[in-house]
Parts: C-alpha cells; structure tokens; sequence
C-alpha cells in the first residue's frame, strides 16, 4: 500500500515532486524527511504499481526508483512508463547494481544510478539534474506543439513548397519540381514563412526539423 507523504508547503500540479520508490519504508521515510528539509516535495511509494496507481505522473518531477521492487524490476517499470509515453526523468538506486545493469538503466535515458548507501548531497545533486532535464523536456514538448499547430494552417501545396524550401532548393528548381511558376512559388513561400511565424529560412528549418521533415 502506499505511503505517499507531501509537503505541506507545495501543493501546485506545478511544482517539481519528487516520487520516491522503495520497498523498504526506512528508506522511504528518511528520503522524504530528506527532501521536505530542502522544501522540495516528495511522495513515497512501496511499488511500482502504487506509483502508477496514486501518482501524478504528469507533474513535473522525477521518480527516484529502487532497482529491485516487489511485483517489477525497476528497470522493465522504465520501458513500461516509456511505452506508456512518459518521459518523466528517472534517478535509480539499488545495493546490488552491476556495471551492465547501469548501462542499460544509462541507455534507457536514466538520469543518474546511484548505490546504496549513498551520500545525501549526491542525492540531491541527482534530483537537481533530473529537475533540469523535466524541465527542457517540456519546453521541447511545448514547442513541437505550437509548431505543430501552426503547419496545420498549411495547405497541400505550402506544405510541398516548404519541404523543398527546407532541403535548400531554389524557387526555380521548386517551380520545375511541382509543375508551377515561379511566381507561384514565391507566392506559397511567403505564406509558408508567414503561416509558420518563420523570421528567416533558418527559422522555417528549425521548425520544419520539429516537424521531422
């Protein structure tokens, strides 16, 4: 069962939690007391389904997760939230971690992998980082949102024209490629730049590229 604690200070849906995941409530109590001295929010949580089960996994955050939990390995419960679509940054902890065990966590986008018993400062230098990283992970978020929303407004042929824009082509070689003229050509390139909010080609680029084009 759950022991979710929150501090009485935060209590915003936009304030950073820190989700700490333990099968041993010493742990979990000393993490919490840990962080709510540093005024930063903490929830604990004895499994992994009770995370999934009482927490706000859209929050801004992080999750510090036990390597070995009762019903899921900590490391298959990163690829579920994964497969899930949650990018929220994950820090591990264990006492039995191995060189392999890391570098799969490394790869899989772990923040850091941390073995107990481990320094309160490293602690908090890990979720510090892992703050950082949910943070510029939702920028990005929010920019390929407003990016996408904006070539939504894009006919057919703004979008072929933009495409060749982006993959540096001239209006003449567009105009030949599509079957139109020149003019034409220059005619949906100002409402690409336009529709797009582009200040110059190297702006539509790098919108485009949020684009996967």
């Amino acid at each position: 069962m759950s022991d979710a604690r929150k501090s009485a200070k935060t209590t915003s849906n936009d304030t950073p939690v820190v989700y700490v995941v333990d099968d041993d409530p010493s742990i979990r109590e000393a993490l919490v007391d840990l962080f709510l001295s540093v005024r930063t929010e903490a929830q604990a949580f004895e499994s992994a389904h009770d995370l999934l089960d009482g927490a706000d996994l859209k929050r801004p955050g992080c999750i510090l997760l036990d390597v070995r939990l009762p019903g899921a390995n900590g490391l298959d419960f990163q690829l579920h939230l994964e497969k899930l679509g949650n990018r929220m940054p994950i820090i591990f902890m264990t006492g039995h971690g191995d060189i392999p065990m890391t570098v799969r966590a490394m790869k899989a986008g772990a923040v850091d992998f941390l073995a107990k018993p481990f320094r309160d400062q490293d602690i908090l230098d890990a979720v510090a980082v892992a703050f950082q990283k949910d943070r510029d992970l939702r920028q990005q978020s929010a920019a390929n949102g407003a990016v996408t929303e904006l070539a939504k407004s894009l006919t057919r042929r703004e979008h072929e024209v933009m495409t060749a824009v982006v993959q540096g082509l001239m209006n003449k070689q567009i105009a030949f490629n599509l079957g139109i003229s020149e003019i034409t050509v220059k005619l949906h390139r100002g409402n690409v730049m336009r529709k797009m909010e582009a200040r110059s080609v190297a702006d539509l680029v790098r919108k485009a590229e949020l684009l996967g084009l």
